[in-house]
Parts: structure tokens; C-alpha cells; sequence
């Protein structure tokens, strides 16, 4: 059984074939849609018709290409490969690049060099692709060479190569591009088939070796095929009764990721490669959340298996740091909670020095990624952001569509595969300023003026159909509700803590007002994200415990929140709600809270405690982009618990 290679690290899009049918039909498409289309996890069918789509809805080079070099791609084969030029052409949109191809006529790639009349010189290439098959390369080579007729057979191999390079240099003045072919033959000695001279895989083997070495000679920009079906297994790139069928070395299902491969190193021979790294923090390159749980308390490094795969997460970075990209930290956290497990956390791979640029505020990430832009002096569109929660990640995708947002696996022990498949980074050499760009970088933050630029983020939130679905408190959600309590810290107004025995209490408490809410939109189900507790005094509602889940900041969840609580006390006859804000290391996030939901400033209690109270008669709900739902008696508020449609409604 094969496993077919994929684009597994772009996102996928369930609206996929509406939006290329809004595409084709639309009287000024817009490269912009249709580079979006690209950029989402294409498979063989859906790669041709973008590529058909493409081709009517655009003659020639748009302007919106921007500083990007049209491509005029030669593909060269010994093989098939008419399959293969809409996977390149729809990876070059993925980059912002306008490729034109041209192919060779079946094996004739000698003569299309040579003849003054082939169409490859009407054509007149940028680039020139030479996709040679190991069937044709090694033709001819049997078991029975020895060594010396081995080594003389590979020299022989070598030559012709470096003779197609040189003519295609000579007679193009273009670059050059050569794919290493796929080891396709099956060993007849086993572990040890080194040792058999006339063995074709292990000839083959020796080919790309030397092909790495002639390349860096002649200045020769590889395709390692061979390097990406070792990581994905033969199966999926190479069918042997396709190729007896139809000479196709590369089967059908693999072209998307094929084209993608020669699409980043077009991309990269333009200087169109990604430049930085953009980390969040929390579950991303640790495990907890540093604000509530602590540096002592986080998951990283030996003692676990998910302790050494975040570790691992943060070497790749190091690495990628170590040979020029840019790393920067997008977190919404303190700035000191943040910066503490770099400090103090002995498992710590990456350090402060690793960072170029550390932002670490309670803003939406997409303005804060447009800041660390600024401050780099980048463009967005050399940017890879990695975070572990689907909404910020799309958040970002469809607040600054130029920047690279990989769909990172859950397992943080699959994240340098993923980004390391990806191919956003593609370089075709490294210098010495490459390997000390980041303190070039940190150094020259010194200078350089922060400007930000906002963002269209209610429309984003609208979009993600959300809901806020909401009871009191029940025996069901009970541990989840004490676990909530006794870790939150950040988003936490009062940071009280309550064992289980005394929020059991709360819910038999006639002078208790409880809401437990979760949220969910089109991409999940988010959880518990809320929880608050009020005390009934008079006609006055006393909030004594209001915290949320930071992974929900941004939505306007408090909004809703203050909505669910105010319809709550007006039921039960109360006018008046005090919030109570108590200061802490970890929660100065929230001291503006209650002043941001229309709260007046009342007094500050000798511990530091302030008071804000709000007139229900004056309260108006404000409008947000979150349906408001009551989960039916009876049930605590679940994605799937049925619930009351009288209560539903959007605010």
C-alpha cells in the first residue's frame, strides 16, 4: 500500500470547490483569490483545475505579482512528465510567482538543447529543468560489472550530465536546475548492496551523491527527489506499473508535492524564501501555559516524552537560527511571564540571544506580527508563523494572508518534520552574514521605529460562526471547574481559590449566582473558557471570581460573558452588579477589565482590591460576534449537549 505524499502542511478548506467556482466565474479575478486558493492542502485533481482556472482567468503576468520575476520554466525529461507542469505552475502561485512551462518532447531533451529550431529556443527559458530518470541514466548497467567497470560507467554518467548543463548554459544563459532521480531499484544483496558494484541501486545511490558535488561545481540548483521519497517512502512517489504503462517516473498523486519541491527553489533563486521565524510560547515550544502554570511547572526537556519533543521543537529553531532565519516570539502573555522560562528554565534550548524580536502583549497576533515586521525591517510575506491553536493560526491567515502559517500537528514531536516538509526556508547557499543575522537583526531593533498597522479583525470573528453556550454550575462540570479556578492566573480578577468541596457548595447556594460557558466555532470545540461567581447582597450582584481561558482572548468572550451575566442578575430581580478587581504578579492583563465593559469606578478597598459597580438600568448589551446560547436544564453546557432555542441569540 502507498501512502501519497501530501501537501499535509497547508490547511484544508471544506469550501474549497465553491470558492474556485466564485473564481471562474467572478469578471475581474483578483491573483490574490487565486493565490489564496494555492495555498490550502491541494491534491492532484483539485491542483489541474486551479492550474485550468489559472490559465483563463490570466494571460499574462497581473499586476499584483509585485517584485516577483515572471518564470519561464524548460522541463527537460527522459520520461513522462506532462503530469508534472500544473503541480509546478499552481507551487509557483503558492509564492507569488507567474511560471510559464514548456516541455520537451518525449526523451528528445538533447535536441531541444541543440537544434536551433526546437521550440525551447522560441520559448527562451529563465530556467531549465532537467528531469532525467534513473531507468535512462542507468541504462545498461547489469550485476555482473565490476568494480572498475562501475566506476567507470558513473564516470561516464557524470560527464553526459555536466555536458546538458554546460550546453544549457551555454545556449540559454539561464539557470540551470536538475532533479536527483528516484531510487527505484530494488537491492539483490540487501543491507550490505555497497558491496556489489554492478548493483543499480547502489550505483544509483553513488549517482546522487555525485551529483551533490558536481552541482556545487557547475552552480546547479537540485531537486532532491531521492532526499524527500526517503522521508515519505518510495511507494507514494513512484508506481512500477505506472511507469510500464506510461513511463511516468513521478505517479500522479505525488505532482502537487513535486511542483511545490521545484516551485521553492524558483522561489528561493528569486530571494522569495522565507526569513523568519515566528514562535508563540505556550504549548508550542513548551508544554503549559507559562502565566498560570509557572516556569517550574512547564513540560520541556529529558524526565517525559513530550518534555523532549518540545525541546526538540526549540532545537530545530536553533538550527534554522544557526544558518540565518530570523526567530521572533509572537506571545499573548506578560512580557515578564514570557520572558522568565528563557531566563530560568534549565531545559531551555533556545535562549534571549536566539530572538531577534520578543513581543509579548495581550494584542491580537496579527498586529503584533505586523510590529515585529516593522521592527525587522521585513516584509510579511518572509514570514512562517507557528502556533499550536487553530484560531490564531487562522486568525493570522485571514488577517495577513502574506504570511506563511503552517497547520503544525497536535504532537509537538511532528512539528520539525512538518515545518522541514514545508519548505518555507529553501535556501540555495549560506554566508557568514547569513549565520549572524540575528544579531545583526537584534542590533539594529535599536534603531528602527515601531509602527502598527490595525487589522480588520471583527470581520475574521464574525466569520468563525462562534458560541458561547452557558449554564450554571452542575456536579458534571464540577472538576473541570475547580481545575479552572485553581490554575487560572492571568485572566483571573480576583485569583481566589476554591477546593472542589466548595464550589459543590455554590451550586445548592440560593445566594450564588454561577455561570460555567464554553465556546465553540467552525473550527472546534474550544472548551470551558469561562467561569464566574457572584454573591447575592440586596439588589446588588457582588462578583467575587471571574476568570478566562487565555486561548479565547481576542474574541470579545468577555462581552458575552458580561451579556450572560447581566440577563442572569436581572432575572433574579437585582439592579446593580460590583466587579472586584485585586491585583497580582500575573493578572495586570485584566486591570482595565471592568473599565472596558462600561463599569464605573467605585473605590480601592486598604488591600488593593478595586471596585466598579454597573446600573442594569443603564446597561445596554453590547454588539458581538458570538452567539449567545443557554444549554438546556438539566445539562452542563457541552458542543454537544442540545440546547434551549428560545435562548439563542446573536448580541
Amino acid at each position: 500500500m502507498s501512502l501519497t505524499p501530501t501537501l499535509h502542511w497547508l490547511p484544508p478548506s471544506e469550501a474549497w470547490r465553491d470558492q474556485l467556482q466564485a473564481f471562474r466565474k467572478t469578471e475581474q479575478p483578483r491573483w490574490s483569490d487565486a493565490v489564496a486558493l494555492a495555498k490550502t492542502r491541494l491534491d492532484f485533481l483539485r491542483t489541474n483545475g486551479l492550474d485550468a482556472a489559472l490559465k483563463l482567468a490570466f494571460s499574462e503576468p497581473p499586476e499584483e505579482t509585485g517584485g516577483s520575476q515572471p518564470v519561464r520554466l524548460a522541463i527537460l525529461g527522459s520520461s513522462t512528465t506532462a503530469h508534472l507542469a500544473a503541480g509546478i505552475r499552481v507551487g509557483g502561485l503558492r509564492r507569488g510567482l507567474w511560471v510559464t512551462t514548456e516541455e520537451a518532447d518525449y526523451g528528445q531533451y538533447r535536441q531541444a538543447l541543440t537544434e536551433p529550431t526546437s521550440r525551447l529556443h522560441g520559448f527562451a527559458p529563465t530556467h531549465i529543468l532537467l528531469a532525467l530518470d534513473a531507468h535512462h541514466l542507468l541504462a545498461g548497467v547489469d550485476a555482473s560489472l565490476t568494480a572498475t567497470e562501475a566506476d567507470a560507467v558513473l564516470h561516464d554518467i557524470l560527464a553526459r550530465i555536466e555536458d546538458l548543463w554546460s550546453l544549457a548554459r551555454d545556449r540559454f544563459g539561464c539557470a540551470v536546475m536538475m532533479q536527483t532521480p528516484l531510487p527505484i531499484y530494488p537491492v539483490l544483496m540487501g543491507s550490505n548492496e555497497h558491496r556489489l558494484p554492478g548493483s543499480r541501486a547502489a550505483l544509483l545511490r553513488r549517482l546522487n551523491e555525485a551529483l551533490r558535488v558536481k552541482a556545487d561545481q557547475h552552480g546547479v540548483d537540485l531537486v532532491a527527489m531521492d532526499d524527500r521519497a526517503a522521508r515519505d517512502g518510495l511507494s507514494g512517489w513512484h508506481d512500477p506499473a505506472l511507469w510500464h504503462r506510461a513511463k511516468q517516473e513521478v505517479a500522479p498523486p505525488a505532482a502537487p508535492v513535486y511542483g511545490d519541491l521545484v516551485a521553492r527553489v524558483l522561489a528561493a533563486r528569486q530571494g522569495r524564501s522565507a526569513k523568519c521565524l515566528v514562535l508563540d510560547l505556550d504549548n508550542t515550544i513548551w508544554g503549559g501555559v507559562v502565566g498560570d502554570d509557572g516556569t517550574d511547572r512547564l513540560v520541556l526537556g529529558q524526565g517525559s516524552a513530550l518534555g523532549e519533543a518540545f525541546a526538540a521543537v526549540q532545537a530545530y529553531a536553533k538550527d534554522l537560527a544557526r544558518r540565518g532565519i530570523i526567530l521572533a516570539v509572537c506571545s499573548k502573555n506578560d512580557e515578564a511571564n514570557a520572558l522568565e522560562p528563557f531566563d530560568r528554565h534549565p531545559e531551555m534550548v533556545l535562549k534571549r540571544s536566539d530572538i531577534a524580536c520578543f513581543v509579548a502583549n495581550w494584542g491580537d497576533k496579527a498586529n503584533n506580527i505586523r510590529e515585529i515586521a516593522t521592527r525587522l525591517t521585513i516584509g510579511l510575506d518572509a514570514m512562517v508563523f507557528v502556533d499550536d491553536n487553530p484560531f490564531e493560526r487562522n486568525l493570522v491567515r485571514a488577517a495577513l494572508p502574506m504570511v506563511a502559517v503552517p497547520e503544525v500537528p497536535d504532537d509537538p514531536a511532528l512539528v520539525p518534520n512538518c515545518l522541514s516538509d514545508a519548505g518555507y526556508f529553501e535556501s540555495l547557499a549560506i554566508t557568514a552574514d547569513d549565520r549572524a543575522r540575528t544579531a545583526q537583526y537584534r542590533s539594529n531593533l535599536d534603531r528602527i521605529a515601531i509602527r502598527s498597522s490595525a487589522t480588520d479583525v471583527p470581520a475574521y470573528l464574525l466569520s468563525l460562526d462562534m458560541r458561547l453556550i452557558h449554564a450554571p454550575f452542575d456536579r458534571i462540570g464540577l472538576q473541570r471547574i475547580t481545575q479552572l479556578i485553581n490554575k487560572t492566573n492571568q485572566f483571573n480578577l480576583m485569583t481566589q481559590r476554591l477546593d472542589e468541596a466548595a464550589v459543590a457548595a455554590l451550586i445548592d447556594d440560593p445566594n450564588a449566582l454561577t455561570i460555567q460557558a464554553r465556546l465553540t466555532d467552525r473550527f472546534g470545540d474550544n472548551g470551558m473558557v469561562a467561569v464566574v461567581i457572584g454573591r447575592k447582597t440586596g439588589a446588588t450582584l457582588v462578583i467575587d471570581t471571574w476568570l478566562m481561558s487565555c486561548r479565547v482572548l481576542g474574541r470579545e468572550v468577555e462581552l458575552a460573558t458580561l451579556a450572560v451575566l447581566v440577563e442572569a442578575a436581572r432575572r433574579c430581580g437585582l439592579t446593580h452588579l460590583i466587579g472586584q478587581y485585586r491585583p497580582t504578579a500575573k493578572n495586570g492583563m485584566v486591570a482595565e477589565h471592568y473599565a472596558k465593559l462600561g463599569f464605573e469606578p467605585m473605590r480601592t478597598e486598604p488591600d488593593g482590591t478595586v471596585l466598579s459597580m454597573l446600573d442594569l438600568a443603564t446597561n445596554t448589551a453590547a454588539d458581538v460576534p458570538i452567539t449567545i446560547v443557554a444549554a438546556q436544564s438539566g445539562g452542563p453546557p457541552s458542543a454537544t449537549t442540545p440546547t434551549d432555542p428560545t435562548q439563542e441569540r446573536r448580541r
